[in-house]
């Protein structure tokens, strides 16, 4: 279990055969605008002292909507040669509601639809809840996370929650596979409706 920190998952991702070359893996680097970059060079310098065997493959892609979208699709082909991505911030600008968050179009157009993070406290770590071990899975390209969203009129926008049977069985399947696969006892559904 200790290598579930935090993921994305696509079963698509897994058909492919990944990008090593002579024992090295070659990881997809996105990072994005804002924070992103900065954060992307960390991580970058840490796997580069820690000996990490890791080429990255840097794909610029940002906030910035080209008018053929190329970035978009480029990033989408390397990271689906190369089996794994990281991301650094990609900022969605609402200045036309036409525009689809750059975000979304990866969920979607690579099917990344179980997001996963494990919470743990850490001993000797002073914090409010010790003992705490649990893992959230939220589902990624659907409801709000789908960015549906129109301006009905100036001034006033309605954002669609949209969920299908296929992708809450899925979702579902999926949290309660790694419940078993991790001998957890107890899966709870919860709603996130405070971010509509």
């Amino acid at each position: 279990m200790q290598h579930i920190i935090h993921k994305t998952f696509s079963p698509d991702l897994l058909k492919l055969p990944l990008a090593k070359y002579g024992g090295r893996q070659t990881v997809t680097a996105l990072p994005g605008d804002g924070i992103g970059p900065e954060m992307i060079n960390h991580v970058q310098n840490i796997f580069e002292i820690a000996q990490v065997p890791i080429d990255f493959e840097t794909i610029k892609l940002d906030s910035q909507q080209t008018s053929d979208n190329n970035d978009l699709q480029n990033a989408i082909i390397s990271i689906e040669r190369n089996g794994v991505g990281i991301k650094g911030n990609i900022e969605t600008k609402f200045t036309d509601s036409s525009v689809v968050s750059r975000n979304v179009a990866l969920r979607v157009q690579l099917d990344l639809f179980a997001n996963v993070l494990r919470c743990v406290s850490l001993p000797n770590v002073k914090c409010k809840y010790q003992n705490l071990d649990v893992i959230l899975v939220r589902e990624n390209t659907e409801g709000e996370y789908s960015g549906i969203e129109h301006e009905t009129v100036p001034g006033v926008v309605e954002s669609l929650k949209i969920v299908t049977r296929r992708n809450i069985d899925r979702i579902a399947r999926f949290a309660f596979e790694l419940a078993v696969k991790y001998d957890r006892k107890k899966v709870t559904a919860v709603h996130k409706a405070n971010i509509m």
